[in-house]
């Protein structure tokens, strides 16, 4: 389920930061992810407000799909990081452990994962999921 946010709400990766400061600007492209952790916040708030697009653009060339159809019937709802190596402003390579929480015809799930990250013309890069 996409949805419209504005600069003012809360982010939805619940950085707690509101979305003008936090994930607004990265997907509008005026903002490069300084780290691998905000590139993943930044992911997650694209799944949320359905902005596939961007998440084209913030996949490794490597391991990016041609396409992708975000599922509309998902809603993205909470995002909870719990690790995360390497991927700081200085090193070209970095690992998030997460769990991205989601609601699916009433129910709540969640899908936890370990992602990896790479530096790519000095932008990070989503490369895949261990």
């Amino acid at each position: 389920m996409s949805r419209t946010v504005s600069d003012s709400d809360r982010c939805p990766c619940t950085s707690g930061e509101s979305f003008g400061e936090c994930c607004g600007p990265l997907l509008a492209g005026t903002r490069r992810a300084a780290t691998a952790q905000a590139l993943m916040r930044s992911r997650f708030t694209a799944f949320a407000v359905g902005d596939a697009a961007y998440l084209l653009a913030s996949w490794h060339p490597a391991t990016r799909p041609r396409e992708l159809d975000l599922d509309e019937s998902l809603d993205w709802y909470r995002l909870d990081i719990h690790a995360a190596g390497g991927g700081t402003p200085f090193e070209k390579t970095g690992e998030v452990t997460f769990t991205a929480h989601y609601r699916v015809d009433g129910e709540r799930a969640k899908l936890r994962e370990h992602s990896r990250f790479e530096r790519v013309d000095g932008e990070w890069k989503y490369l895949d999921a261990l």
